[in-house]
């Protein structure tokens, strides 16, 4: 601010001792030093009576404080924008509960303006139990702390949504929370589709119509497929479990050489046929691809082998050559057309379909160019499509629109494979095309799209059904295996036999869990595990998922921390990335996949990606391909939900967003790395949790080998529809001193409850029961006997039946999932009652 003194002459004998001070658009009259009046931004009377120089403070004070507001009206204008500019719904609320400021997409999500927060427990009203919850999460946040929870409630349609809600008091601000909302509904879902076709691969994978085997040195097998299995007359896991040889299935062995050998005197043979065996000795001709990996200590060797029963391929000739005898036929009557191009993209040979597919099948289509039936708008993409096709041999379907008959325009999928041997088939020729054109429309589309999500459901219905009939099995199979093993101790002659039944029974349990993994949703415990143990239990999945034509390497660190994370979690954001390097590498027909483990200490901060590693010791766990690399423009981006580089139809776009998500949640990082060319590494660093006697099993066995007195004393209500379940349940809780009141359904439990009334201590009841099921039968118990003590046993997980019951709290019912040994179901049982 400028100050321009215009003093007036003492003189002229009008204005003696009088002065005027400019500054802008504003004056001060001063006379005498003394401030008379002001004009400008100034009220005269906000500075008459001041002295000259408070007045001039007065005004430089202004014009500060006019430009501070200035910048803080900029500011908040630019935080409105930033909060309104994201699809996420965000509410600043002060202390009294208001809303200060809502984003446009809150008001959209909750239909007008929200000013209060109460207005997300009103759209959750529909659903106690989420109403709840949120309530339960609000005080929290009141309380001072701060979380982020995805939360499902009901629609009035009989659907749900999934909201991810996360509040976190503003630091400086007491009392103000920021709230944060999505609706990540359609992720879910998504999410839960690509776990149902994930298990579909790993089916696939495993019942291959050819045989996979691995062998070390001495001829034991490291792996073997179940079709493979199938043609030796075994089960795979007596393969793997070392009960057989390689040699044991040679109709004619190697008399010399290593166990691993084919034939003699050439142990490195890549393929050979030869005449193979199954257990009852039936012979069959077989095709082995091997190739023999030696370790780098020079000892260690194994094979990767692939095997082809040659009897089936035989058979297979045979029919094609029949169906080439029939192909002119089919080929002239196929319901879509049909054409042959030679190696200029002229049409060669067309079948009747393909005449009407342009319009006219009496017309002569021979040496004429494609191109010209593909509108003009097209036809350079298609050229070139057809070009990479001749070049590569690439069968890759993509979509069209042809220019058909009378000027009309038609769309329609085109498949096309290289042919060999040109028109003619004949050696020396050049290749041609094969095309074939199916017509597309949009209500054919979306039917198979309803079919496919259709198919979908009822193979994630099927799958949960079978798992829990399962597990009904399994906790009988295991349960009386632990009655027998009261009365056959070690020494016995038959407690070998019995620790045999259970130890599959066991391993058939996590297979179990391991499967549904991919089909269900739910809340996994984070446990304190040995890295080195998860990777070594899931190695055999991933070779499955990632194919023959992809090595797998794993190298594990020397003094590995321990991480407390869950495991399931974990084995997924494996799975995950083994998927996408997979994928990466089928351009190239294969290559390495590399997992690596160490330990990592940062003195300071790390880059990864978006996000700064803080100093610590970190577990970091190292995926690495040799891949086609991902383009510096996409790495920061490879996180965002939906975003993918694969083709339409062939990615969700899920697959690192729920990767990145998992390892935050956990409290680790993400790091990539990564150029055209030069394949990509995903490096996950994990907190090292530093007390090694928390690692916990990752076995139920392993997990009851800790001794303690399991008895009791109490009156307890056994309701369990499965006979088998329910009388080892019984004997067992009856053992350890308790006594026992047996009900085979929920009604027949609520007659024993009206006999004994508040006698019982305890109830242990299935959750899944003909007429009236577990939850039914607990809030009817709860109308008499409100503090009774409720333990839940189930095959499916306690997520899925916690959402039928209104109790939110859970603090009197408690969950044991099938299949259950006698010692977890009596530690169990002995808790819920001491607690009680």
């Amino acid at each position: 601010m400028t100050l321009s003194p215009a003093r007036a002459s003492a003189d002229d004998g009008r204005w003696p001792g009088w002065s005027v001070l400019a500054a802008g658009s504003g004056a001060i009259v001063l006379a005498g030093g003394t401030v008379l009046a002001s004009g400008g931004g100034l009220a005269p009377t906000a500075l008459a009576g001041l002295s000259a120089g408070a007045a001039v403070a007065a005004l430089l004070f202004q014009r500060r404080s006019d430009r501070r507001a200035d910048a803080l009206a900029r500011e908040l204008r630019l935080l409105s924008e930033s909060f309104d500019g994201t699809a996420a719904a965000h509410l600043l609320v002060g202390r009294d509960g208001r809303v200060d400021h809502a984003s446009s997409a809150a008001r959209r999500l909750f239909g007008g303006e929200v000013d209060r927060v109460e207005r997300i427990e009103e759209a959750l009203s529909r659903d106690p139990s989420a109403l709840k919850r949120f309530q339960r999460l609000r005080r929290s946040v009141e309380a001072g702390g701060s979380f982020t929870v995805d939360l499902q409630h009901a629609r009035l349609d009989g659907g749900s949504n999934w909201w991810l809600i996360a509040a976190r008091p503003l630091d400086g601000f007491p009392g103000h929370v920021h709230w944060r909302i999505e609706d990540v509904t359609t992720r879910r879902e998504m999410e839960a589709i690509l776990r149902e076709e994930q298990v579909k691969l790993v089916d696939f994978m495993d019942h291959a119509p050819v045989g996979f085997y691995s062998v070390d040195q001495d001829g034991r097998f490291l792996f073997a497929n179940a079709t493979l299995a199938d043609w030796f007359g075994v089960e795979a896991r007596d393969l793997v479990r070392g009960a057989y040889r390689l040699h044991d299935f040679l109709a004619a062995p190697p008399a010399e050489g290593p166990d691993y050998a084919l034939v003699a005197d050439e142990p490195e043979v890549s393929r050979v046929d030869l005449a193979m065996k199954s257990h009852d000795g039936h012979s069959f001709q077989a095709s082995i691809a091997q190739t023999v990996v030696h370790g780098d200590d020079g000892r260690t060797v194994w094979t990767r082998s692939v095997v082809r029963d040659l009897t089936s391929e035989r058979q297979m000739r045979e029919a094609l050559r029949v169906s080439e005898a029939r192909f002119q036929r089919f080929f002239e009557d196929a319901p879509i057309g049909i054409a042959l191009l030679d190696e200029k993209a002229r049409i060669a040979e067309w079948n009747s379909a393909f005449g009407d597919l342009l319009g006219d099948r009496a017309v002569d289509f021979k040496a004429k160019p494609l191109a010209a039936f593909i509108v003009e708008t097209m036809r350079a993409e298609v050229a070139s499509r057809l070009k990479s096709v001749l070049d590569s041999g690439e069968d890759a379907p993509f979509d069209v629109r042809i220019q058909g008959g009378a000027g009309r325009e038609l769309a329609a999928t085109l498949y096309a494979r290289r042919l060999e041997g040109g028109e003619g088939e004949g050696e020396g020729e050049a290749p041609g095309l094969i095309l074939q054109f199916i017509d597309q429309t949009e209500q054919k589309s979306l039917e198979r799209q309803f079919a496919q999500s259709q198919k979908m459901q009822a193979v994630g219905q099927l799958a949960g059904g079978v798992a829990h009939d399962f597990n009904n099995l399994l906790t009988a199979m295991i349960g009386f295996c632990d009655l027998l093993l009261l009365r056959h101790k070690p020494g016995d002659a038959s407690f070998g036999d019995i620790m045999q039944i259970k130890q599959n029974a066991n391993r058939a349990a996590n297979l179990v869990r391991q499967l549904l993994a991919f089909s269900r949703q739910q809340t996994l415990q984070p446990r304190v595990l040995n890295i080195t143990d998860v990777l070594a239990e899931l190695s055999n999945l991933l070779r499955r998922l990632i194919g023959e034509n992809i090595t797998l390497k794993m190298v594990h660190g020397r003094d590995l921390g321990l991480v407390k994370v869950d495991q399931g979690q974990l084995e997924q954001v494996i799975i995950n990335l083994a998927v996408n390097a997979r994928d990466a590498m089928l351009a190239n027909n294969g290559g390495q996949l590399a997992i690596a483990t160490f330990n990592r200490s940062a003195a300071a901060p790390v880059r990864a990606g978006t996000d700064d590693v803080p100093p610590g010791d970190y577990v970091v766990i190292e995926v690495n391909d040799s891949g086609v690399g991902i383009p510096q423009e996409n790495l920061n981006r490879i996180f965002e939900p939906f975003f993918s580089t694969k083709e339409v139809g062939s990615g969700t776009g899920l697959g690192l967003s729920t990767v990145y998500g998992i390892v935050r949640q956990t409290g680790g990082y993400v790091a990539v790395d990564s150029a055209p060319g030069e394949g990509a590494t995903f490096s996950i660093y994990l907190p090292r949790h530093e007390n090694r006697s928390e690692a916990e099993p990752l076995t139920l066995e392993t997990a009851e080998t800790v001794t303690r007195d399991l008895t009791g004393a109490g009156r307890i209500l056994l309701v369990e529809d499965e006979d088998p379940v329910r009388v080892f349940s019984a004997r067992a809780l009856r053992n350890k001193g308790y006594e026992v009141l047996e009900a085979k359904s929920g009604e027949g439990a609520l007659e024993v409850l009206a006999a004994h009334g508040a006698g019982i201590d305890l109830i242990v009841t299935d959750v899944v029961m003909p007429q009236m099921d577990g939850p039914t039968l607990i809030r009817k118990v709860r109308e008499t006997l409100p503090d009774m003590k409720v333990i839940c046993i189930s095959g499916y997980t306690e997520d899925r039946f916690r959402r039928h019951l209104d109790d939110a709290d859970g603090e009197t019912i408690h969950f044991l999932p099938k299949p259950f040994s006698l010692k977890q179901l009596a530690s169990k049982v002995k808790d819920v009652i001491r607690a009680g």
